[in-house]
């Protein structure tokens, strides 16, 4: 049997951290571990509890220890824990600083349940999920910068073909499975492709290879690219 995605939750409002607990229990393969009602409620339950959990969803704004702050521990002593900013102020410089200090995907608290539950799997799956809106405020945000003229810090030997063809269908949400049947290549080779690209852009997780990747227009996702 499929194993279950074990998740924690953080937010300061009651009613509304019940009602999303309602709904992920009706999800058969998802499992609520334990629930906070702020940052340093969150860390405490994430210390004594002997089982982690795999993702954990946390409001930005809560009183005592913030969910921006949080994040940035959890980062720190939990780097295996995935983290989803939910929260109400679905606005640039918000998204933006949260994907900088490691959140791996951004919810808005209105979101439909469909998406949060499509945003959980996904999460799950890939270990990040940015929407459509999210990329864009990525890209304005490369296009804004007034140091385009910077250099890169690699030359254009420093990526082999085949790591530029697997970094592209990563950003492009692609599961390993599904990029090994593409470009006709095993699992591990794929996995050896993308440990590769971990080390030479000095990035923690896919999510952080992702932001690396745009800000430095190595890949464009508007293209196809052929396989050979």
């Amino acid at each position: 049997m499929e194993s279950k995605i074990k998740i924690a939750l953080a937010d300061d409002e009651l009613l509304f951290r019940q009602g999303l607990i309602s709904i992920l229990e009706s999800e058969r393969h998802i499992e609520i571990l334990f629930d906070a009602k702020n940052g340093n409620d969150l860390l405490q339950k994430l210390k004594d509890s002997e089982e982690k959990p795999s993702i954990v969803i946390t409001d930005l704004k809560m009183p005592e220890l913030n969910g921006v702050e949080v994040t940035k521990i959890i980062k720190e002593e939990y780097p295996k824990i995935k983290i989803i900013a939910l929260t109400s102020y679905f606005s640039k410089p918000f998204i933006l600083n949260m994907i900088s200090i490691g959140a791996v995907a951004y919810l808005a608290k209105n979101s439909t349940p469909k998406l949060m539950i499509e945003t959980i799997n996904e999460v799950n799956k890939k270990g990040f999920y940015y929407d459509e809106v999210v990329l864009n405020y990525v890209h304005e945000s490369n296009n804004n910068n007034k140091k385009k003229d910077k250099k890169s810090n690699f030359d254009s030997n420093y990526f082999t073909k085949r790591e530029l063809e697997v970094l592209e269908l990563i950003c492009k949400q692609y599961t390993t499975k599904d990029i090994a049947d593409k470009m006709f290549l095993s699992p591990r080779t794929v996995d050896s492709h993308r440990n590769n690209l971990l080390l030479k852009t000095d990035s923690k997780n896919v999510a952080g290879l992702v932001i690396y990747a745009l800000k430095n227009k190595l890949i464009n996702l508007e293209k196809d690219i052929p396989f050979t």
